[in-house]
């Protein structure tokens, strides 16, 4: 199930980023006194009462009498509304309540989301400033009083918040229908990959980065197998806010890969790895995702001998945590290598389902140990005394050893290595839990 996104959202310097950083427990926002401050990274995974959520940090809100002005703040509060399951609204109780309070109130409660009012800077033991109360005019509900930078009050918050997020679906979900999740930056193609696979006009297409605006859901069968494809917002628009909408695409991009069997990860064969990709791309590994990276305009490349393997190498060097992810170099425009997709998206999630033997696992562990002898510190080897799988999607292993923190990092790669080598795991991450057996 996916994560709730919640966005924190509120007009410039009233405290938005330290309340983010204060909630998701480090210092990932960038915070200064002057507004306006540009922020590399305004998302992070966040807990709260055991459930997992994404939380956003949107850029400060502030109406202008000036209609550019005013339509990109519209814009960028847009994109933050659209994504979001939960809005919290932050203004400042010092200074009390505002004109540009009203204006934002105003907006959100347009959208029908839930909303949650924080009322930062509460930074006093005891009762809240009497200014608090004004905050009642906007309507939207019961303020919160906290502060960002003591943490007073951030519980209370976050139970307001916690109490509009969509309940847990426990129920089994048709598991003969593989997910498959299209990703990547704005204008890269998606869309028009959808409409090559499904071979018709299904989803609307245009060259202007940002025309799809919500995640499209379209089942499709192909041979007799159901597939699901998650068609991911592109939220960039013309303008001078570019860069700040174009980072809420990868929010969007993470709660897809949550509801994802595979990933396939678009790259723009004209511009390489970006920095987006990347993020997502290792949103899907720790997640723990069946992945294919399909590099898309394979056609407006100009081809050399080995155009294809020089370029796969860049790729796995921008994306070197995944070098097991198959490269499908594909064309959407012509449909170039487009029918080999399901044959790939099949092969992958069959390879995140894979479920080994305890004995060909152990026969596997014996040989690799045999060839390369485990490490030792201070006179002491490491013992890998057996090995069994706990689970797929993705393979996980356990290994029962003697010492814990003799397995260095190097020598599970190793054992990982061993273990592709010998049963192939091609587009799955393999995770590895390291336990020391009992006496």
């Amino acid at each position: 199930m996916p994560k709730p996104i919640v966005a924190i959202v509120g007009r410039p310097n009233v405290g938005k980023s330290t309340l983010f950083n204060k909630i998701v427990g480090k210092r990932i926002a960038i915070v200064e006194d002057t507004p306006g401050v540009t922020r590399d990274r305004i998302y992070a995974e966040a807990e709260w009462a055991g459930r997992n959520f994404i939380l956003v940090d949107t850029g400060g809100i502030e109406p202008s009498a000036k209609d550019e002005i005013l339509s990109q703040m519209r814009s960028q509060a847009q994109v933050a509304i659209d994504s979001a399951d939960v809005i919290i609204l932050v203004v400042d109780v010092k200074e009390g309540m505002t004109a540009t309070d009203k204006d934002v109130a105003t907006m959100l409660q347009k959208s029908g989301k839930p909303l949650v009012l924080a009322c930062n800077k509460a930074d006093a033991p005891g009762e809240p400033p009497l200014q608090m109360y004004d905050f009642y005019n906007l309507a939207i509900g019961e303020p919160v009083p906290v502060s960002g930078i003591h943490g007073m009050g951030v519980g209370d918050l976050l139970d307001a918040a916690a109490a509009h997020f969509p309940e847990t679906d426990d129920s089994d979900e048709d598991e003969e229908i593989i997910k498959v999740a299209i990703v990547g930056k704005p204008n890269v193609g998606k869309s028009s990959l959808i409409n090559r696979i499904l071979g018709e006009q299904r989803v609307i297409v245009s060259p202007v980065a940002g025309t799809t605006r919500d995640a499209i859901d379209t089942y499709y069968t192909h041979g007799g197998d159901k597939y699901l494809f998650i068609d991911t917002a592109g939220m960039r628009k013309r303008g001078k806010i570019d860069e700040n909408i174009e980072r809420y695409s990868v929010v969007r991009s993470l709660s897809s890969v949550d509801r994802a069997d595979v990933v396939l990860i678009m790259i723009d064969a004209a511009e390489g790895v970006t920095e987006q990709d990347t993020k997502i791309a290792g949103y899907a590994h720790e997640n723990g995702k069946a992945c294919l990276i399909v590099v898309n305009k394979w056609d407006v490349i100009e081809k050399q001998t080995n155009t294809m393997d020089n370029y796969r190498l860049e790729v796995q060097e921008g994306l070197s945590y995944m070098t097991y992810a198959p490269i499908l170099f594909v064309s959407a425009k012509t449909g170039q290598r487009v029918d080999r997709l399901f044959e790939m998206i099949k092969y992958v999630a069959n390879q995140n389902a894979t479920r080994i033997s305890t004995g060909m696992l152990n026969d596997v562990l014996g040989d690799a140990t045999a060839k390369v002898q485990p490490p030792t510190d201070k006179g002491k080897r490491l013992k890998i005394y057996y090995g069994t799988q706990a689970s797929i999607r993705p393979p996980t292993f356990v290994l029962f050893v003697n010492e814990k923190k003799l397995a260095h990092f190097s020598y599970i790669r190793y054992i990982e290595n061993q273990l592709r080598a010998t049963f192939g795991f091609e587009g799955t991450p393999i995770r590895f839990l390291i336990r020391e057996k009992e006496s």
